[in-house]
């Protein structure tokens, strides 16, 4: 899963006027004594993939339950907050920078008003929570990604104890979505339908950080979509780890194209997507069951990591490159339209330069609508940590010329959505431009982002409609509808 698949917009956590905090990091929080705050003010801190966000919507629900407050903007970005929690990411080596970054930042305020609470959560506490706790005294909670519910009382328990609380606990005995939720959109929304990963890919930490796959009942997955749907959701993305491998810890290998299709039965329910599968596991079924539900979209991420199959085997990926391009194909014949994006990691310990112009050979035949690249980041306790390096300034190089390569690709792909009519769900004014150009952004059915300027005399949508209207131009990584309705062009919203 990818953070870098999301917009600020879908990013956002605990409330409708939160900024999206990478934008802006506090400094610190700030006890205040306003009336109107319940037990405190409390702000999630996001850093990861989209099953973080979806936790942190978790972490606000449950911390509401409990009295508090959720922040303004406003209060956020003056450091009026009482608690300050951050749910974070181990996946890249960044991420734990990021954390001990902030918290260093988060220090000094600490102290100049003792009253005041922070709180780390998420996969690098799992990780790291011994450390956190020795090192940044002036944290007052640790809590793992299976401990989301006990937070308000290590809160409690800090409080009177004067130093770090931490629980993390090992085995799964409640899923988040069990948990409350504050859904920082009431149009789109994030469900999990599973937890953890049962691969042993040598990259990854994930199944270190959330463990072994755990999935829910599929009545339950149902029962909280049609309750989404029922408070106003349009869209959902259903969230796994390893999404499309949902049902075979049960022995049903069909449950996810189940899934799907019973999600096609929900009326009201106009758009479902999700994230992120494994190529292994992407059956016939599956692939029929997005081509036959009107409903499911026909966006795909689907990551490839290398392509060479020495580097594969390496990775413990359990697909080669044809067999993963042969997938491809089959995707591409049933649904023609299938814009589909891309993970790949590259300087992978042991890359050579033969391994890297296989990638080049994959990307060219698979025609990516775009990817999201790495260089390979070591994660201590992962197998591939261990192996022989490939230079920093070598594997740097590689990503460039990946790069080139997949840009030209995305480029003549979205050039060919010019002059036609795409439906774009409005999601909220995120583009760099959309306040001077009027523009609004949202995804059309495929996913690409698209910004929709409004015609003269027109009304503007809102958050939520779905406007349909005419391609006049593609960027590097979207779309701008412009549309000229003297020239027969398109402008028209729908408000379902």
């Amino acid at each position: 899963m990818n953070e870098d698949m999301m917009t600020p917009e879908e990013r956002r956590t605990n409330t409708s006027q939160a900024q999206h905090t990478t934008q802006v990091e506090p400094d610190a929080p700030q006890c205040g004594g306003a009336s109107g705050r319940g037990r405190g003010l409390y702000y999630v801190h996001t850093l990861g993939c989209q099953m973080n966000v979806h936790d942190s919507e978790r972490i606000a629900g449950v911390m509401e339950e409990n009295g508090y407050r959720p922040a303004s903007e406003e209060q956020f970005l003056a450091h009026d907050v009482d608690v300050v929690i951050m749910n974070t990411c181990a996946v890249r080596e960044n991420a734990a920078e990021r954390m001990y970054g902030t918290i260093g930042k988060w220090k000094r305020f600490k102290y100049r008003n003792p009253h005041a609470q922070i709180a780390i959560g998420g996969c690098m506490a799992q990780l790291d929570r011994e450390r956190i706790a020795k090192r940044t005294p002036w944290v007052d909670a640790v809590f793992g990604t299976k401990n989301i519910e006990d937070l308000p009382a290590l809160l409690d328990q800090a409080r009177a104890a004067q130093h770090t609380q931490v629980k993390v606990n090992e085995d799964l005995t409640l899923f988040p979505s069990q948990l409350p939720a504050h859904r920082a959109s009431a149009h789109s929304a994030w469900v999990a339908i599973s937890m953890g990963c049962n691969n042993t890919c040598t990259f990854c930490i994930v199944p270190t950080t959330r463990g072994k796959e755990r999935d829910r009942r599929p009545g339950d997955v149902l029962a909280e979509i049609r309750e989404t749907v029922a408070n106003g959701a349009k869209e959902i993305t259903l969230l796994g780890q390893n999404v499309n491998s949902y049902g075979y810890g049960i022995g049903d290998r069909y449950a996810f194209s189940k899934l799907l299709r019973a999600c096609g039965e929900i009326e009201g329910l106009e758009r479902v997507r999700f994230t992120s599968p494994h190529p292994a596991a992407f059956t016939d079924d599956v692939i029929a069951a997005m081509a036959e539900t009107p409903n499911v979209m026909h966006q795909l991420h689907f990551p490839l990591q290398s392509g060479s199959d020495r580097i594969l085997r390496a990775m413990r990926r359990s697909y080669r490159s044809e067999r993963f391009l042969s997938i491809l194909a089959k995707i591409r014949e049933a649904m023609p339209d299938a814009q589909i994006s891309t993970d790949i990691i590259v300087g992978f310990p042991g890359e050579t330069e033969e391994d890297f112009q296989q990638t080049l050979r994959v990307v060219e035949e698979a025609r990516f609508s775009s990817a999201f690249t790495f260089i390979y980041s070591p994660r201590p306790g992962t197998p591939a940590a261990a192996m022989e390096q490939v230079p920093y300034d070598v594997a740097l190089d590689r990503l460039e010329r990946l790069l080139a390569v997949q840009e030209r690709i995305t480029e003549e792909i979205l050039e060919k959505f010019v002059g036609r009519d795409v439906e774009v769900m409005i999601t909220g004014v995120t583009g760099k431009k959309d306040a001077e150009t009027h523009r609004y952004t949202g995804r059309e059915k495929t996913g690409v982002l698209v910004h929709v300027g409004v015609p003269q005399g027109h009304d503007a949508p809102q958050i939520g409609d779905f406007v349909t209207a005419t391609v006049t131009h593609a960027g590097r990584h979207n779309l701008i509808a412009d549309p000229d309705l003297a020239k027969g062009q398109t402008y028209a919203i729908r408000r379902s």
